[in-house]
């Protein structure tokens, strides 16, 4: 299977990141599609946004959808924009406090309202979000994010929180990819999905390491990387 290419946030070095003008200058530029982000806004509505704030530094939960910059997307425009142009979707559900305000199911609703189960799949850092994802919506798939190893009296955790998840995918940072990783992976049936990677050489390495997709800022380099493996 040829591997993913997808623009971590869009075109973040060339548009505003997770902006529709910077998803479709991915498209544009080759790449299957796009890594982004949702969180909850003041008004229940549900905003493509990295962080918990605007540059400007107003926080999204205080916000309603007219006071957004007009860059700044609801989750329902993106998700249109991919059924229109075919886009594969990996969508990172942002950390919810306490129990939790209802993105998750609210995120799985709208994927399968605008029918892109098979076209989407929903990432998070937080196990706790997988399960409410697992539990709501098993058709639609998986992936564990994870930014270092979580080994603990030496035993790894991700395998088996993986495996409790039923994910599809793991979502390493890229300095976390070696054989090993993948050999685990191959063993279990999890494709590996990879970030932010933003050197061609790196990705020539990941790919000949057999991970299935590569995110990352520069479409270029992905593209490079690809076309050389």
């Amino acid at each position: 299977m040829t591997p993913l290419l997808l623009g971590h946030r869009g075109t973040p070095r060339l548009h505003p990141e997770n902006s529709l003008i910077g998803f479709q200058a991915a498209l544009d530029a080759g790449l299957d599609g796009i890594e982004t982000d949702v969180r909850r806004l003041g008004d229940g509505g549900l905003v493509i946004c990295h962080d918990p704030h605007l540059k400007d530094g107003r926080k999204l939960g205080t916000l309603s959808r007219a006071e957004l910059p007009d860059h700044v997307p609801l989750l329902p425009e993106v998700l249109a924009w991919a059924a229109q142009t075919g886009a594969y979707l990996n969508i990172e559900i942002k950390p919810e406090l306490g129990k939790g305000d209802g993105r998750v199911e609210e995120t799985l609703d709208l994927i399968r309202a605008y029918g892109l189960a098979k076209q989407v799949l929903v990432s998070s850092f937080s196990p706790l979000q997988l399960l409410a994802a697992l539990q709501h919506a098993p058709q639609i798939e998986r992936g564990f994010l994870y930014h270092r190893p979580y080994v603990i009296g030496g035993c790894a955790l991700v395998p088996p929180i993986a495996r409790r998840l039923r994910v599809a995918a793991l979502h390493p940072h890229f300095s976390l990819v070696t054989p090993e990783v993948m050999d685990t992976a191959r063993q279990e049936g999890w494709r590996v999905n990879t970030w932010t990677v933003n050197d061609a050489g790196e990705g020539r390495r990941l790919l000949d390491l057999g991970v299935s997709a590569l995110i990352g800022d520069v479409p270029e380099v992905l593209l490079a990387a690809r076309d050389e493996h």
